[in-house]
Parts: structure tokens; C-alpha cells; sequence
């Protein structure tokens, strides 16, 4: 029987694969947002969970999430075409399409102005629904006077985006005890690099940035978005970087979904030119945070650390039962890191060429805001030293490369010894 589990998991896994080849354009011309890549807003349709086998209840959750949705980075992330156009609007040289793309950004920016990198409100609506649903799903967790560890990196969007996941809990249950910590001296675990994984990763000496930038280039293709939006040839000549300006409109595009302006700009799209837009930055993401083959692991390995602090933060809960949650926030690649160090279903899949990337792993399927790994662990009420354990990446039961009969639930000791297999790599 176990045998045939195992079987039947690693097909399982081999169809993934086969989804992927089938479905990224397929995907990206049906939703555009899922262009996003890690802009990608959260799910809001969540799976029921499978209920735990009889005579077990939950006790405890290992949590760890991306911040929510957030504005660009940085406001010239919008002036850079926004100036553009304004001063192309002077000279007279937009289409009428590019004069309502100038009004259109002008929109955007009245309400992105000063707002670089932070955490919109629908951020805060991100993570106040997971929390409730975290409460509602296990409620034995959160019995009176439970104690709940929550700590975020120093960055102020995921500081927010814990007080936004805490304050909805303590709405639920007022009872709760949660110690809010936001330190550098949690760094080391809850967004960490290697030298090596830094080494590799580094944007201008990295082993892949030539054939990277060959790539990147092969997949901009401006001259049709120009034509659309200008008039003047002698401005776009002396004026215009049309691959630039084509990128910043795509990072404009795709961001809009995230904040609360009500604006689009998919109109100025084709299909194709957004799924090549999108494998920009998907490799990207890859190669910083995932599994590039030529890296031999060091960059999931950058999540060592946190899943160190998950083992022995497990292993202390269940000792003393003294914390109910340990809750923890951070950051796009590090939720990369762990997905891909846990194995969690092919995200730590190996592959090299950025043109074929797209068939087996998507940015958009691991990280897109508020994405978040929990691990809900399971006691026996007979015995309590028989525990179980279920992954959920975004609320969804996930698989790992562990054998189980009962999936989604794992008996902790088998986890337990994988997580260290892991680490005494």
C-alpha cells in the first residue's frame, strides 16, 4: 500500500510538470494579473481543508509569510513614464491613446505618490483574511490565553502586514497573548544569503547573467507599443528608450492590481508580448531565489536558517506546549527559498535554460502577495506523543517528498527526519 502511495505521488508530480508546459500562456491570456508574476494578487478562492484523521486535533502552527500587496517600489518606478509622456504631451507628440495613457497614469500617481514600497490597503485586507481563516479552520489553536510569537523583518511592509495578521486574531480572540517583534536580531533566519547563494545571485558577475541578458532582450519587443502611443519619430529618436519605457509600462500594468485606484492599462497588451514580459522576470526570480541548476542548491539554501528556526521552534512547542503560533513575515524570495528547500510539490525544480523555465516553474504559482508556507501540527488525544503535520502553501494542501498514507497529513518524526536530512547537508 505504501508503495503504491509513493507511485501514486510521483506521478502526481510528473502530471505538474506536464500542466506547466500546458498552461503558462494559457493562464497569462485568460487572467493578464497572473502577467504579475510575484505582483500576482492573492488567491481568494481557498480550499476547503481535509478533515484530520479521528482522534486528532490541532495544537500548534509554524507560519511563515510574504508582506501583502504593496505599491512599486519606488516612485520613479511611475515618473520614469510618467514624465515621459508629460513632456511628449507638450511637444504634442502623443497619439490620442497616449494622451489617455498620460491621464491615466497621472491617476495612478495622485494615489502611488510617496507610497514606494509600502503596503496598500489591500495588503492589510490580505493578511487580516488569512488570519481569520487561520482562526476558523483551527480553532483549538487559539484557546484563551494562548501564547502566539509573531516577528517580521526591519522592512516596514512586512512590520504592517504582521500587525494586520495579529490585530485580526486579537479581534477574534481578545484573550490572545501575541509578542510583536520586529529586530534585526531575527534577520539571520527570516530573510538570510549566503555569500555563496550572493556570489551566485550577483546581477552583473553571476555565471548566467550574459546568457540572462541575450534573453531579456530577445523577449522586449517595443516597436508596436511606440507606434501606438506616439506620434513624432524625431521625439521617440531622441527621447525615447522604447525598451525602457516598455518595461515601466508593464511594471505599471501589472502593479495595479495591488493598489486601489481603479485604473488598467491591459488595453495596451497583446497576449504574447505579456507572457514574454512575464518570463523576464520569472527567470529572474528563479535564478535569485529558486533553484538554478548551475547553482547546485546554494540559494535554497539561503532558507537553511529559517527552516532551523521552524524545527526547533516545533520541537519546543510540543515539549512544553508554552506557544500556539509562532508567526513569521517577510519577503517574496524568502518564501522562494523555503518552498524550494522544503520541496514542496516542483518548486525546487532544477533546470537551467531560461527559455524552457517557463514550462516548469512559475513565479506567480509560489509568490504572489501575502504567499505564505504553514505547517498545522496535529496531536492524538490518546497519545500524545503522535503527531501529525500538514503543509499548506496559500491555504492549499501541498505535497512534500515524504511517504505518507493519510496525505495531507505526515507524521511529524518522518518530517522531522527529513527537515534534517536537509540541514546536515
Amino acid at each position: 500500500m505504501k508503495t503504491k502511495k509513493l507511485i501514486t505521488t510521483l506521478l502526481a508530480s510528473l502530471l505538474c510538470l506536464g500542466v506547466y508546459a500546458q498552461s503558462s500562456l494559457e493562464e497569462i491570456t485568460a487572467n493578464p494579473a497572473k502577467a504579475g508574476g510575484v505582483y500576482l494578487v492573492y488567491p481568494t478562492q481557498i480550499e476547503a481543508q481535509t478533515k484530520a484523521p479521528k482522534g486528532y486535533k490541532p495544537f500548534y502552527i509554524s507560519h511563515y509569510s510574504r508582506h501583502g500587496s504593496r505599491y512599486l517600489i519606488s516612485n520613479e518606478d511611475y515618473t520614469r513614464a510618467l514624465n515621459l509622456l508629460q513632456e511628449a504631451h507638450e511637444q504634442h507628440a502623443l497619439t490620442s491613446l497616449g494622451e489617455d495613457v498620460l491621464q491615466r497614469l497621472q491617476q495612478v500617481f495622485a494615489e502611488a505618490d510617496g507610497h514606494g514600497g509600502d503596503l496598500s490597503p489591500l495588503g492589510v485586507r490580505q493578511h487580516r483574511g488569512i488570519a481569520e481563516r487561520m482562526y476558523q479552520n483551527f480553532p483549538e489553536v487559539f484557546k484563551n490565553n494562548a501564547n502566539l510569537s509573531a516577528r517580521s523583518t526591519v522592512v516596514l511592509r512586512c512590520t504592517m502586514s504582521m500587525v494586520a495578521f495579529c490585530d485580526r486574531l486579537k479581534e477574534l480572540n481578545p484573550t490572545l497573548h501575541i509578542a510583536y517583534e520586529a529586530s534585526p536580531k531575527y534577520m539571520s533566519y527570516l530573510n538570510y544569503q549566503t555569500p555563496e547563494a550572493n556570489k551566485f545571485t550577483d546581477s552583473r558577475n553571476g555565471p548566467w547573467v550574459e546568457e540572462y541578458r541575450k534573453f531579456r532582450e530577445s523577449m522586449i519587443h517595443p516597436d508596436r507599443l511606440i507606434s501606438i502611443l506616439f506620434t513624432d519619430n524625431d521625439f521617440v529618436l531622441k527621447k525615447v528608450n522604447p525598451s525602457t519605457l516598455m518595461y515601466d509600462l508593464y511594471q505599471i500594468t501589472i502593479g495595479m492590481q495591488n493598489i486601489e485606484t481603479k485604473v488598467s492599462f491591459y488595453d495596451l497588451w497583446q497576449p504574447q508580448e505579456l507572457f514574454d514580459l512575464w518570463q523576464i522576470g520569472n527567470f529572474s526570480f528563479y535564478v535569485g531565489a529558486a533553484n538554478h541548476a548551475d547553482g547546485h542548491g546554494i540559494v535554497a539554501a539561503n532558507a537553511k536558517h529559517l527552516l532551523q528556526n521552524i524545527v526547533e521552534s516545533a520541537d519546543k512547542a510540543i515539549a512544553t506546549g508554552d506557544e500556539a503560533a509562532t508567526l513569521r513575515f517577510g519577503h517574496d524570495g524568502n518564501v522562494i527559498n523555503l518552498c524550494a528547500l522544503m520541496q514542496i510539490e516542483n518548486f525546487g525544480v532544477a533546470i537551467s535554460d531560461p527559455r524552457e523555465l517557463y514550462k516548469v516553474w512559475a513565479n506567480y504559482k509560489v509568490t504572489p502577495m501575502a504567499a505564505n508556507v504553514q505547517l498545522v501540527f496535529f496531536r492524538n488525544d490518546k497519545n500524545p506523543n503522535d503527531i501529525l503535520v500538514k503543509v499548506l502553501h496559500c491555504e492549499k494542501e501541498v505535497h512534500i517528498p515524504v511517504q505518507t498514507d493519510m496525505f495531507p497529513y505526515y507524521k511529524w518524526s518522518d518530517v522531522r527526519n527529513y527537515f534534517q536530512g536537509i540541514l546536515d547537508k
